[in-house]
């Protein structure tokens, strides 16, 4: 005994040590994503200059501060009304053109003199001058003129570009200039001989006068530093940036003087999600240790949880941060209504609450996302339900679509940046979200029951109907077992909904928890015809109770065939537990002479396991009054609370009710339901009148006195079918 208590007391010491560890890596991880975001978001940090604001940020007060965008705005426009400053003209330059136009003319007059030049080389000597591009009509209209001409034009070619070049000339007025030639000529020249002049003059005229970039920076800096700072004033409550716009400089400059945007240490944002997360931590490790419902039971339900949790929330920092639509398709409620379906309905509810809390934190708009994630969520569970039906999961999907619609209508219409497209546009993401999280839950629903071998509500639906192949089969070959398991189910579902149990999968368990007597289903009594009892008094009483024992085993052979889930096969192995075939070992003791030494119990013992559910032993316990109440047809809800006190104290004498977690106050509310659906089930009902005709009164007459007469005849007792 203390080995067996040392044994359970090691277990439960390490059921806690696995979900303290479960949970502290979880923390961690959870933290690693709020503490990471560089990993998993976008590389674009958001409230950058250039980026689009997320919301409207108001002045939290009155301020006043020199605006150094405005200052370097107001200096730079003096510098650009600066004009560039020029040198004055310089004399030598010239001097120099002019030189060069005398040494090109100089060169010209001795091509024109070369008596032993041809044509062609003179030509060639004209077009090779390198200041100065002649066309071909001039070359021959040069080396054409006499040489009087000629001296004039050499002349006349000096004289205008010294006037020229008298001029200021900067770099922009060459042009100006360059035109300006033909009117200096001298009116007494021919019209082709002052072509030919402009021509000789106009690649020499260049600029005299030459940009200072010195002076003029320095003339630019000076009309700088005239500019007084200019100040910027925001009054309380006025707008510095609506949502929708870009950040400009300007607004950037108010919001860091507002210290609204001052950047944060790794240090801060560290202590920060630290801060959030440990008290979430804290938060579940209280639940876990207040609340004992079936999921923190369940180990590998706790750690399929906690995976799942983990990837929705690195699914969230990664699609929902620096996006406008996705956040609200995300479907968080998926997550919610999965562990609604498989395990209960407050799982679905306190979950999806942290999950919500951390997917939206840190976001500009961390407190809307925050109640339509948990808003979303809880509606869906709420319209869920049980989930025994497809229709509950669509109407689930629409009550999300509704709830996040009108979270969204609530935030978003006294938003004036937020017009009518997008609010339609973002309501459409919320039916989405909800079409989303029905379809992705039907998925994981029956993912994970295969993972936990959780019996969902639409499997035990599907194993309820009445066209189900295994039903059709037990109906069919054992009709009696049939009607006996469909009592029990009754029984059994509302003793279950009267202490919170699942009431679903207790009613399908009851049904299929006597389907191995199909395999021998006239050895059992209830299936047997009413005046051709087989008591079985001639089989060695060992060798019936075997036969009565295979049931157990044939059921499980069955439930694999057909593939009935592991939750159902549970309640074949347990509705008898341990306990043993006590009509058949009476038999043998009497047998033996009422020596138990010369029977061996082990061979009418089922072989278990005795009830490890609440569901299983409510089982057992419905099974075994159902049969005593059958046999000893109770008169009043006093006999009936006497059959229904004895079985339950004899399940408990046994050990039978160790492993089920039923408490006294469980024990008396199953003792209160048994003996109401009992009480409706052997009421008394009134024999009503049948009306005949005279002709048919006679044969009536006979046809009663006969069937008093059968009734009245003595019977063998009924055996419980526990038994048979």
């Amino acid at each position: 005994m203390n080995n067996n208590r040392g044994w359970i007391f090691a277990r439960r010491i390490n059921r806690n040590l696995f979900r303290l560890v479960l949970l502290i890596l979880t923390s961690i991880l959870s933290w690693g994503a709020m503490v990471l975001p560089i990993a998993i978001r976008q590389p674009i940090a958001p409230l950058q200059i250039g980026d689009v604001a997320s919301q409207d940020i108001q002045a939290p007060y009155d301020l006043s501060y020199v605006s150094q965008v405005l200052t370097d705005q107001a200096r730079q426009d003096a510098r650009n009304r600066v004009a560039p400053v020029y040198l004055p003209a310089d004399p030598a330059i010239a001097r120099r053109q002019i030189e060069k136009l005398r040494v090109t003319l100089n060169f010209i007059t001795n091509i024109r003199f070369d008596t032993f030049a041809t044509p062609e080389q003179k030509f060639a000597d004209l077009s090779a001058i390198q200041d100065i591009q002649i066309s071909p009509e001039t070359a021959e209209a040069i080396l054409e003129l006499s040489d009087s001409r000629w001296q004039t034009i050499q002349q006349e070619s000096l004289s205008v570009l010294e006037q020229v070049m008298r001029r200021t000339i900067r770099e922009d007025q060459v042009e100006d200039a360059r035109r300006s030639i033909p009117t200096l000529i001298s009116f007494s020249l021919p019209e082709d001989q002052a072509k030919i002049v402009a021509e000789l003059v106009t690649p020499f005229v260049v600029p005299n006068s030459l940009y200072s970039a010195e002076l003029t920076e320095r003339a630019r800096e000076e009309e700088a530093r005239k500019v007084e700072p200019i100040v910027k004033t925001y009054l309380a409550g006025e707008t510095i940036i609506r949502r929708g716009q870009i950040i400009t400089p300007l607004a950037w400059e108010a919001l860091t003087a507002y210290n609204l945007i001052q950047p944060r240490s790794q240090q801060e944002n560290l202590l920060a999600a630290f801060s959030l997360i440990g008290l979430i931590t804290v938060f579940t490790g209280l639940y876990f240790n207040r609340r004992k419902m079936p999921l923190v039971e369940n180990l590998k339900g706790l750690l399929l949880l906690s995976i799942t949790f983990l990837i929705f929330l690195y699914g969230a920092k990664i699609v929902i941060p620096n996006r406008t639509v996705l956040p609200y398709i995300y479907p968080i409620p998926a997550f919610a209504l999965s562990l609604a379906s498989l395990f209960s309905l407050e799982a679905g509810l306190i979950f999806p609450m942290i999950l919500s809390i951390l997917a939206a934190y840190g976001l500009p708009n961390s407190l809307d996302l925050t109640l339509y994630y948990i808003l979303t969520s809880m509606i869906g569970v709420l319209v869920m339900g049980r989930g025994r039906r497809i229709a509950n999961y669509f109407w689930a999907g629409v009550a999300i679509g509704l709830s996040g619609t009108a979270i969204i209508l609530a935030y978003r219409l006294p938003d004036t940046i937020t017009d009518l497209l997008g609010i339609a546009t973002l309501s459409g993401a919320a039916f989405l979200n909800g079409l989303a999280s029905a379809s992705l839950t039907l998925l994981f629903q029956f993912l994970f029951a295969q993972l936990l071998g959780i019996t969902t509500a639409l499997q035990l639906m599907d194993l309820l109907r009445p066209d189900h192949p295994l039903l059709q089969h037990i109906l069919r070959t054992m009709p009696g077992s049939y009607q006996h398991s469909l009592q029990v189910s009754n029984l059994a579902e509302q003793a279950a909904e009267a202490i919170g149990a699942d009431a679903l999968l207790t009613r399908a368990g009851a049904i299929y928890h006597d389907i191995g007597k199909s395999l021998n289903p006239s050895f059992f009594i209830e299936n047997q015809i009413g005046n051709k009892i087989d008591s079985h008094d001639d089989l060695d009483p060992e060798e019936a109770a075997q036969i009565i024992i295979r049931h157990i085993t044939d059921g499980v052979a069955l439930a694999q065939k057909y593939r009935l889930p592991r939750r159902i096969q549970d309640f074949i192995l347990e509705h008898h537990g341990t306990l043993i075939t006590r009509y058949q070992y009476s038999q043998a003791l009497k047998a033996a002479g009422g020596d138990p030494s010369r029977v061996d119990i082990a061979k009418f013992r089922y072989p278990g396991p005795p009830p490890q559910s609440k569901e299983t032993a409510i089982l057992m316990l419905a099974d075994g009054v159902e049969a005593r109440a059958r046999a000893e047809l109770p008169k009043d809800d006093e006999e009936l609370r006497k059959i229904i006190r004895s079985v339950i104290e004899y399940c408990q004498k046994e050990g039978q009710l160790d492993n089920t977690n039923l408490t006294l106050r469980d024990l008396s509310l199953i003792t209160e339901s048994f003996v109401n659906t009992l009480r409706n089930t052997y009421h008394p009902r009134i024999k009503y009148p049948e009306i005949k005709t005279p002709q048919q009164a006679g044969t009536a007459e006979k046809e009663t006195a006969s069937v008093e007469s059968s009734i009245n005849q003595p019977t063998e007792p009924l055996k419980s079918n526990d038994d048979h």
